[in-house]
């Protein structure tokens, strides 16, 4: 997806690393049901879809091809894009499945507290917090002060989150209390089937401490908007809830008495009961098929559980949340992982492959595991300092980077049909034309005119279509950086 100049100057293979934001347009597909979406992924049902392509009409139509010994299409990208939606209903879900896909492809999985021996010709990765992840492909013709191509993206998305006390109790229903996590659109909050997924800490029998990831499938919170009769001028005044005392989930109606102090003395033993509904760790525990007791912290959001499914009347369109930025973050996956799978797809390869899936970017991307920290530089002080076999000196890594490219993916808002006059006239992305690229005077962005015509320079060799945006949409989005300022 990102070239360095110097390929730039030939024709790429079809095995290079492909622009990874385009998505299959769909034509007739059978009929979808979410728990039936893994099996029909992988059945030859996919052969009635159909790639975006921005050549000709007869190319757009070109079917996709199957594998002959599996009968699965080699390209089912939107299959996989929903499985992966539904799997990841968390930060920390989102990058466990790309780890789990990236081990599953060959990836070593790497640990940032051990010394690393790396090699020409091998794939790497590592994650930090759960929730954050850096993998790569070393070209086998890589010499130190070869640059990196990077795609970055990021996990998180905006949601609620669990207060570290949850627990509260009003008229008669336990209530769970919850924070607001990044910019969201919170009054499309109310009246869904809302349950908890994330991490959990576990203590064990022998005083360890171990983290496992928990997802509650089935509905266990809502939110409840207050009847038109007791708000009838919410139609011409808006709906304004106030965040902090309407934005409370629904847990259960309220125990009785005797049993709820029976249950208060068990809560005292430890303090993760005192915080939090008895019941809900109760809930917790049966999922992890653990005991209430061992549970000593957690870290959870509240989740939609409406399954990313297809919709519209082709079924073109994909319904889902944490489309920002999950699938800028699966797209980049999928291109490194493609782009090496098969033997002698690095041999020519003078460069490192490298994609950077980032947390909390909803929120200033300052945390450990955001971007705004130096997790990726590090990795690639790592790398050139690993495959240099001696004392690396400052050079190395100055001449590695400034041959390096980046593409920052994320997600742009497709031109709305109801609301035309939010959008500056002149660039209106549309859904369907193609990747777009995201400029800003005052350089809250990194495009600028160079890696603006270098980024349409590698599309225009796959064929794929460009658009340009200065705000942001629902498409996907690119902001480029190229660190060598000279053609």
């Amino acid at each position: 997806m990102a070239l360095s100049r110097l390929q730039l100057l030939r024709p790429p293979s079809h095995r290079s690393l492909p622009l990874s934001s385009s998505f299959p347009r769909i034509h007739h597909p059978p009929p979808l049901s979410s728990s039936h979406l893994r099996s029909w992924r992988r059945s030859n049902t996919l052969s009635s879809y159909r790639l975006l392509s921005s050549s000709s009409s007869s190319d757009d139509h070109r079917p996709l091809q199957l594998d002959s010994s599996t009968g699965e299409s080699s390209t089912s990208v939107v299959g996989d894009l929903l499985d992966y939606l539904n799997e990841s209903w968390t930060q920390f879900h989102a990058t466990a499945e790309a780890k789990r896909q990236l081990l599953a492809a060959g990836f070593k999985l790497l640990n940032e507290n051990d010394d690393w021996d790396l090699q020409p010709g091998g794939r790497y990765f590592f994650t930090r917090n759960m929730s954050s992840l850096v993998a790569f492909a070393i070209g086998e013709r890589y010499r130190v002060g070869g640059g990196f191509n990077v795609i970055a993206a990021h996990t998180d998305s905006p949601c609620l989150k669990l207060k570290p006390r949850s627990a509260s109790t009003k008229s008669g229903y336990l209530m769970v209390n919850v924070q607001t996590y990044g910019g969201g659109l919170w009054h499309t909050w109310f009246d869904r089937d809302l349950s908890l997924a994330g991490r959990v800490i576990l203590k064990a029998g022998d005083g360890s401490f171990m983290h496992k990831l928990v997802k509650v499938r089935r509905p266990l919170l809502r939110v409840p908007t207050l009847a038109i009769h007791l708000d009838r001028s919410v139609n011409s005044e808006g709906f304004k809830p106030n965040l902090e005392n309407h934005l409370i989930p629904l847990l259960a109606t309220k125990l009785e008495d005797a049993q709820t102090k029976s249950e208060d003395k068990v809560s005292l033993a430890n303090s993760p009961k005192i915080a939090h509904h008895a019941l809900l760790l109760k809930v917790l525990a049966e999922e992890l098929k653990c005991n209430a007791d061992e549970i000593v912290g957690m870290e959870l959001n509240v989740c939609d559980t409406q399954p990313s499914c297809l919709g519209g009347g082709n079924n073109e369109f994909i319904f889902s949340g944490r489309l920002d930025n999950l699938a800028s973050s699966y797209c980049a996956l999928r291109s490194l992982v493609d782009s090496c799978k098969s033997p002698g797809d690095l041999s020519n390869e003078k460069a490192i492959r490298m994609i950077a899936l980032f947390d909390n970017e909803e929120v200033g991307s300052n945390s450990p595991q955001g971007a705004g920290a130096p997790t990726m530089f590090q990795a690639m002080k790592r790398i050139v300092d690993n495959l240099s076999h001696q004392s690396m000196g400052e050079s190395a890594l100055e001449r590695a980077i400034h041959s390096s490219f980046l593409v920052s993916a994320d997600m742009a808002h497709g031109l709305h049909p109801n609301f035309p006059d939010k959008y500056e006239e002149h660039h209106r992305p549309e859904l369907q034309k193609g990747l777009v690229i995201k400029h800003n005077a005052n350089q809250r962005y990194a495009t600028s005119a160079v890696t603006a015509f270098l980024f349409k320079e590698v599309a225009s060799m796959h064929n794929l279509p460009v658009q340009v945006s200065l705000q942001i949409s629902l498409l996907p989005l690119v902001s480029i950086y190229y660190a060598n300022k000279h053609l």
